[in-house]
């Protein structure tokens, strides 16, 4: 069975960077779609970008031109390089196929504040 494991968020302020790291174990997912996810509090889960197995990315209008999604097959992870951090990407991020298929890990928590 396939576990995704996040890491790499933390407390930074507006304007500043982090970037997250997603670990899959279990299966070799360099076949599929792989996306990074987000999620505040009372918000649905929603997806900010993701990146075929070709190197194909996308992103949702609110982080184009901030964030940006790579991969490296060859370890089963993929990253998500967050600049420009605005307060409204204040959320717990998580990563999955997508379409998703797999459980969900348990997030990292990213809190852009001054």
């Amino acid at each position: 069975q396939v576990q995704l494991a996040e890491s790499g968020g933390g407390l930074v302020q507006p304007g500043g960077s982090l970037r997250l790291s997603c670990a899959a174990s279990g299966s070799d997912f360099s076949i599929a779609t792989m996306g990074w996810y987000r999620q505040a509090p009372g918000n649905q889960r929603e997806l900010v970008a993701h990146i075929t197995r070709g190197g194909r990315t996308h992103y949702a209008d609110s982080v184009t031109g901030r964030f940006t999604i790579s991969r490296d097959n060859a370890k089963n992870t993929v990253y998500l390089q967050m600049n420009s951090l605005k307060p409204e990407d204040t959320a717990v991020y998580y990563c999955n196929t997508n379409p998703i298929i797999l459980s969900w890990g348990q997030g990292t928590q990213v809190t852009v504040s001054s």
